[in-house]
């Protein structure tokens, strides 16, 4: 007699074919880019990674899972990335795909938490282990020597006010956290049947965290004070003799200030082209206009140094009688934009792209200025950071237990003018405002520039890639210390602990498992009947 088998699924194109698989674990890790700015689609990042996560935990083997998540951190990479094409070209693909290798170990943590019909405490136990292990795929590409940490899902909510709020309790990271966990779980929501109670808490959970933390978080204790900045922005300028321009253009709208009295005025990445030691002529101009306009005026000088062997990025402080002895050489460089990393084995990206045909030096410590205070109040602490720096959450961090009012980021992305890279950038700095309790002022040569409060609220009006001009901001001044400053990067340690515990749980659970007992003999057969030996 025969039985009856059941309906066999007619098998998909994407799941019968390996390359539409791939193309589809490509597209669907390139999704989350959408809520970074430009587009700003911020809320579709609470769903960006759905379609990512349905794909991993479908894959039949746990290989598989891990080249879907390789798959999907190269769209990922090159997504978030994409404005790079114009100078890195095919590099950009190759560094994409190098990078994305952190993905693979994720992919096969999803599958085997979320593969199959997982039990209800499976689900559960990937509501905080995924977002876990995705935090240290951030985490470990943050280094500074992997490209730093530029898109980071948590900084596409730089422009809502819950999540500044957990941002200043446990820094982006934080943030990352929560938006990974609203995704897995509308993942098992959708997928996992047996597992929606906990889907649903859990979603409810995030909900209520992020409520709790908006509403009862301690907010930075507004000093009273008000510090006015003047930003300027000479606009893009090309050509012969463009940094001389440049400079002439920066002196013509600084002395447009005269008479609105800031304290501080502001000038972008690399504004100066020489060595103001090797060129006193362009010291003392600088000199002039802080006489003029009634303020210290904070240049960033791109060149050779007379003291010290190197071409240096160093944001200098330019007061009455010329600098004043403050000086700050940036740390941290950009990988092929300022520096080629392994340049002996890695040179030949120069010629590829457009490359640092030659290494900046780097500075060694991170410095608090102190700008001349007036009658009634003391020198106002400014802690400076120039361009790629406002990315790392720990510089602005420490500059803020240094004890710096005001942060100030000097930046350039002309050479990105007319992609998503400059709102990108600009956008960081609500996030370090917010992290640290401390207003920040995003100064750039030819736009995106925007100053944040200490909540990390704008404060006035951005201006933008087409702007040739100078603006006033009337900055409020916050005191206090934020959670995030005071016990720094919690959210991080947290998520290892979770993965910690799963893998101390996965190893007894395979200690406890009985071990696979000897295999039974063969049977023989006479006339169609098994005979077992020795009967």
């Amino acid at each position: 007699m025969r039985i009856p088998v059941g309906r066999r699924e007619r098998p998909t194109r994407l799941s019968s074919s390996p390359w539409w698989r791939g193309a589809a674990a490509v597209t669907a890790g390139a999704l989350p880019a959408l809520a970074f700015p430009d587009p700003g689609l911020w809320w579709f990042a609470y769903l960006a990674l759905v379609p990512w996560l349905l794909l991993i935990r479908t894959a039949p083997t746990g290989r598989r899972a891990a080249l879907d998540g390789w798959l999907g951190g190269t769209g990922f990479m090159i997504a978030v990335h994409h404005w790079l094409l114009p100078n890195l070209h095919v590099f950009l693909v190759v560094v994409a795909a190098l990078l994305a290798l952190l993905w693979a170990p994720w992919g096969w943590l999803v599958r085997s938490l979320l593969g199959g019909t997982p039990s209800a405490a499976r689900a559960t136990a990937a509501l905080a282990a995924v977002p876990s292990g995705w935090l240290m795929v951030e985490l470990v590409r943050s280094w500074e020597g992997l490209g730093g940490p530029w898109g980071l899902l948590g900084a596409s909510q730089w422009q809502v006010s819950p999540a500044l709020r957990l941002a200043s309790v446990g820094g982006v990271w934080l943030v990352s956290l929560l938006v990974v966990a609203v995704n897995t779980a509308v993942t098992v929501l959708l997928a996992v049947p047996s597992a929606r109670v906990p889907a649903v808490a859990g979603g409810c959970a995030c909900a209520v965290a992020a409520g709790t933390v908006w509403l009862w978080s301690p907010r930075p204790e507004r000093a009273g004070q008000v510090v006015r900045v003047a930003v300027v922005q000479p606009g893009v300028i090309n050509g012969v003799g463009g940094a001389e321009r440049r400079f002439a253009r920066g002196e013509e709208l600084t002395r447009q200030l005269a008479g609105q009295r800031p304290d501080l005025v502001v000038w972008g990445e690399s504004s100066v082209g020489a060595d103001l030691v090797t060129r006193p002529d362009l010291a003392a101009r600088l000199a002039a206009l802080s006489r003029e306009v009634g303020a210290d005026v904070l240049v960033n000088v791109d060149a050779r140094r007379s003291d010290r062997p190197g071409i240096f990025k160093s944001s200098v402080l330019v007061g009455p009688d010329g600098p004043t002895g403050d000086r700050y050489d940036k740390m941290r460089l950009v990988p092929f934009g300022e520096y080629v990393p392994a340049r002996a084995v890695l040179g030949w990206a120069t010629s590829v792209g457009k490359a640092a045909g030659e290494d900046r030096m780097r500075g060694s410590r991170q410095v608090v200025m102190v700008l001349p205070g007036g009658k009634d109040r003391a020198g106002l602490r400014m802690g400076p950071l120039v361009c790629f720096e406002s990315a790392f959450p720990d510089m602005s961090r420490r500059l803020a237990r240094d004890g710096a009012q005001l942060l100030v980021a000097q930046s350039a992305t002309s050479t990105f003018q007319h992609s998503w890279a400059p709102a990108q950038h600009a956008s960081l700095a609500a996030l370090r405002a917010a992290e640290t309790g401390r207003p920040m002022v995003h100064a750039t040569l030819t736009g995106v520039s925007a100053v944040y409060g200490p909540e990390g609220e704008r404060v006035g009006g951005r201006l933008g890639t087409d702007a040739s001009t100078a603006a006033v901001y009337d900055i409020p001044l916050a005191q206090g210390t934020t959670p995030y400053v005071r016990f720094g990067d919690w959210a991080v340690y947290g998520a290892l602990a979770v993965l910690a515990v799963l893998c101390a749980a996965e190893g007894l659970r395979a200690l406890r498992r009985p071990a696979p007992g000897p295999p039974a003999p063969p049977a023989h057969t006479v006339h169609g009947s098994p005979v077992r030996p020795g009967r």
